[in-house]
């Protein structure tokens, strides 16, 4: 004779919990998180540069012999614009490879002391060099994780798809 225990409801309670908590991924929706945080961070920077930008441009580092004029207006241009496109979800992936190599760029200036220590560049930080990293690392995971289904780069791919007449499951991987 076989003895069953009936749960209780808070011990029922408890394991549907912790199957939510464990078991079930929201990575569509971390993917969705991850890309409107870094976006809203990193477009502080172009705002922040945009509004000084006549105290930034004489002394903004200069790259690959462009003037530093030139360099700070590329800068905005990749804070900004590459921001909104990982935000909205848009070329997402091809969108984080100029923030990328401008964070690169803000390592490399940053650890070999060649930024004016300016309000305007630096976050009070002891370390400001992690900040770049910080940034070169959630670049690197939207650029190898994709934008997630919450973009628009997912309903592109659906009508593109479905205009060619093609089933989305053998077209894309698991997104």
């Amino acid at each position: 004779m076989t003895v069953m225990k009936k749960k209780s409801g808070f011990t029922n309670f408890l394991a549907r919990t912790f199957l939510r908590f464990t078991g079930y991924t929201y990575s569509n929706m971390a993917r969705l998180f991850m890309r409107l945080f870094v976006g809203i961070m990193f477009m502080q920077f172009g705002i922040r540069h945009l509004v000084h930008f006549s105290e930034l441009a004489n002394d903004f580092p200069c790259v690959m012999g462009m003037s530093s004029e030139t360099c700070l207006i590329f800068m905005i241009i990749i804070e900004l614009l590459c921001s909104l496109l990982i935000m909205i979800g848009f070329m997402t992936r091809l969108s984080t490879i100029p923030p990328i190599i401008s964070m690169i760029a803000a390592e490399y200036y940053i650890l070999h002391n060649l930024i004016p220590q300016t309000a305007i560049h630096n976050i009070s930080s002891t370390e400001p060099g992690y900040l770049p990293i910080m940034f070169i690392g959630i670049f690197l995971y939207i650029l190898l994780a994709g934008p997630g289904k919450i973009s628009l780069d997912y309903f592109i791919s659906l009508f593109i798809i479905n205009h060619e007449g093609k089933d989305e499951n053998e077209e894309l991987e698991e997104v």
